[in-house]
Order: C-alpha cells, then structure tokens, then sequence
C-alpha cells in the first residue's frame, strides 16, 4: 500500500504538469477565438436590438428591426433571390464538377494529374474582381460575344446578357466549379479501387458500380464542396454588384443599402444575423441528411 500511494504521489505532479502544459497549448487559440469571433458575434445581437431613430442610435432593447426585415416585402425578396440564386449555383457547379473530378480521378493517369490539378486552380490565381469584370467585358452589349454574334450577321441587336440574373450564376459557377472539382477528386481518390473491382467481379456493370459504389462514397465530398459553395456565393457581394447589377437585388446588396444609403448599422447586422442563421441551418440540414458528423 505505501509503495502505491507513493507512485500516486509521484504521478500527481506529473499529471498537473502535463494539464498545464496541454493549457498552454490550448489557450491561445481560445482567448483568440474569444476575441475574434465570440466577443464580436456577441456584440453584433446586441447591436441588431437597438434602434437608429433618424440620425440617433437608440440603445433600448427592441426587435424593431427584425419585425422590420419580415414586414418589408423588398427585404425578404432579397433573401429569397439570394437562396434561388444559390441554390442554382451549387446545382450547376456539382453537375458540372462530378464528371470533371471523375475524369480526373479515374481516366487520366496518375503522372497528368498534378497538370491537370493545376489547370483546374488557375482561376483561383485571378483576383475575384478581375474575373467578375472580365465576365462583364464578355456578356456586355458591347462584348466580345455579342460582337462576335453581331459581325457574323446571327443577330440584328445586341442580346441582354449582363446585369441579370443569369450572368451573375455564370460568374458563381465558373468559380465555384473549380472548387467543387477539388473537393470531389479528394474524396474519390480516396475511395479504393478494390471496392470497385470487387463489384465488378461481382457481375455489377460499369453504371451500377458508379451508382452502387464511387456515388455513394464520393457524396461527403460533394456535400463539403456544395456547403463551401452555399457560404461563400450567399456571402458574396462582389459578383451580384457587377454582373447582376442593382435590377435584381441580394441579400448582400440589401446589407449593404442599409450601411451605405440609409447609415443604419443595427438593422444591417439583423439582417446579417438572419443570413448567418439561415446558413447555420443549411450546415443543421446537411450535417444530418449525409450523416457527416461520424464522417
């Protein structure tokens, strides 16, 4: 017993070392988490309570802007453009990525592949300025496609392809299927290659192998790569501004309205609080549809 309890002795002080040690580790990342995203969060829900009254900013709790967002059609129109434009996105970008990714994975060999994973980051190496504006140069009236279209005698006027809806889903998915690509061709490469020679062996053809096995594993890529796609496009100011201009307003140019035109901050950080939640609870849908927490 007193060789016991001496080794407990003994082992006490090392524990409590290696306890303060792990909260040495650990520490700094929390206060900087504390101070970089819980302290200002925190401080944007109180700030969405209060009120600008003309040119004073009432600090008297009150949901006033929230009941304000629900009750202007325009307001709740802009989250709505912003959900449909998004979701068409993320739709156009995987059924345009999975083949490519597939590609990628499987039929070209392994020595092309970083070639051929370069290629696929080039727009990533663009500022994201310069390719909406150069989408602009090429869907204007004035563009190279309506000029081209125009010199060939096809048309007689000039097609309305800028400033609409349609351009600005263009400029997100000629983006976002890049990123899709890369997110997918991680996880099929991952997937080994006995699962589908087995099934094939098993008498399975090549599209019940593809439906049966590299779909169903390769989905937490496609979900990764779709929710990535979801934030930043719902996000994203830059594109709608210049591709879709201010006919069709998003949840973004709304945002910014508020701050620019009308200087009234608690009801800008409402309604940026309303799009955090409203992608929190795509996160909720998609984490639980894919199971993606045990993943």
């Amino acid at each position: 017993m007193a060789r016991v309890a001496g080794r407990r002795a003994r082992a006490l002080p090392r524990i409590g070392a290696e306890t303060a040690r792990g909260w040495g580790f650990l520490l700094p990342g929390v206060l900087w988490t504390i101070a970089f995203f819980v302290l200002p969060l925190a401080i944007m829900v109180l700030y969405s309570f209060w009120q600008r009254v003309g040119s004073v900013l009432v600090t008297d709790f009150t949901t006033a802007n929230y009941e304000r967002f629900f009750a202007q059609t325009a307001l709740t129109k802009a989250l709505t453009n912003s959900l449909e434009v998004t979701a068409i996105t993320v739709v156009v970008s995987v059924l345009l990525a999975y083949p490519l990714a597939y590609i990628l994975a499987y039929h070209v060999p392994r020595r092309w592949q970083r070639i051929a994973l370069v290629l696929a980051i080039l727009p990533f190496w663009t500022s994201y300025l310069v390719r909406s504006y150069s989408w602009l140069l090429v869907l204007a009236e004035g563009g190279i496609v309506n000029s081209a279209l125009l010199g060939l005698g096809l048309i007689d006027e000039p097609i309305p392809m800028a400033h609409n809806r349609g351009a600005t889903i263009l400029g997100f998915v000629h983006f976002f299927t890049m990123l899709l690509t890369l997110t997918i061709f991680a996880n099929l490469v991952q997937i080994p290659r006995n699962y589908r020679l087995a099934a094939a062996d098993l008498g399975a053809s090549r599209l019940k192998v593809f439906l049966r096995v590299t779909l169903p594993l390769s989905l937490p890529g496609v979900a990764v790569g779709a929710f990535l796609t979801f934030v930043i496009a719902i996000g994203d100011f830059i594109t709608p501004q210049i591709l879709g201009g201010n006919k069709e307003l998003l949840m973004p140019q709304a945002i910014m309205l508020q701050i620019g035109r009308r200087g009234d901050f608690p009801m800008a950080t409402a309604m940026g609080l309303i799009l955090m939640l409203v992608v929190t609870a795509v996160f909720l849908a998609c984490a639980r549809w894919l199971k993606m927490e045990r993943v």
